[in-house]
């Protein structure tokens, strides 16, 4: 071959940056596909921006929620697209599961609170103690609670009890109120409740939390019950945690400021 024969087969540089280019693109959007595709499908990962399930989950832990976990629903895709109803190879959560969830009034905010009525079941709070099925829940007080804050900055002193759900769930609450105390929120009492009867495609959903969680005992103006639909997915453990304590700025407080402790706890 000779020298003019090889000089037309050679790449012009523009042709090679441009090929480089579009390569990058390409390894991008595959990247960017696969991504997307373990977030629908799989796990997403979604941070706690609220005290209302401490001391099961604290304000700055990151949480990888499974999406299989219940099968899928619109809600489970990005940016919840309106294109099918109710759930795909769906299942009900178990009593006693620390759910994600869509608000009930706008759907467009995701909500973990902890699963304690199924279809059916008969759910109240009568003097600070929680009764299902019209059986009291069993607790017993381990504690007073190290002090922690609320999304709001204010202290929380509290007492933690171990609860024991019907099934065999045993996990952590926090009261900070007597449960003989009357704690008026507009209407309601959340610490004397009318019995609600879940209905067929819905859950009761309460924050561990008691005395500081918007939850399904607001069923006039509040959360309510949550559809089945509304479902995200089951958180399953904490892959970081952030005490934010400390001005942003101060970057050399940041390794002080990681909770070590908690990361791949397992949420339960």
């Amino acid at each position: 071959m000779s020298f003019s024969q090889k000089s037309r087969t050679a790449k012009k540089p523009g042709a090679q940056a441009a090929g480089g280019i579009f390569e990058t693109v390409k390894t991008l959007v595959y990247a960017g596909l696969i991504a997307m595709t373990i977030r629908t499908l799989a796990f997403e990962p979604f941070n706690i921006p609220s005290g209302s399930m401490i001391p099961t989950l604290l304000i700055g832990d990151f949480v990888f929620v499974s999406k299989y976990s219940y099968g899928y629903s619109r809600f489970s895709m990005p940016f919840s697209p309106d294109v099918f109803s109710g759930r795909i190879a769906g299942s009900y959560p178990h009593r006693g599961d620390v759910v994600v969830f869509r608000n009930t009034r706008n759907t467009s905010e995701d909500w973990i609170k902890r699963v304690i009525g199924l279809p059916g079941d008969h759910i109240q709070v009568k003097e600070g103690q929680l009764y299902i099925n019209g059986a009291e829940v069993p607790r017993s007080e381990l504690r007073k609670y190290p002090v922690a804050s609320d999304e709001n900055g204010m202290r929380v002193d509290s007492t933690e009890y171990g609860e024991a759900l019907p099934g065999g769930v045993t996990h952590h609450i926090l009261k900070q109120y007597a449960d003989d105390q009357h704690m008026m929120i507009g209407d309601l009492d959340p610490n004397n409740t009318d019995e609600y009867v879940v209905p067929d495609g819905h859950l009761f959903m309460m924050g561990d939390n008691r005395d500081n969680s918007a939850d399904s005992r607001f069923i006039v103006d509040g959360l309510g019950f949550v559809p089945l639909e509304n479902v995200v997915g089951r958180a399953q453990f904490i892959f970081f945690s952030f005490d934010a304590r400390d001005p942003w700025w101060e970057f050399w407080e940041w390794p002080m400021e990681v909770r070590w402790g908690r990361l791949l706890k397992g949420v339960g």
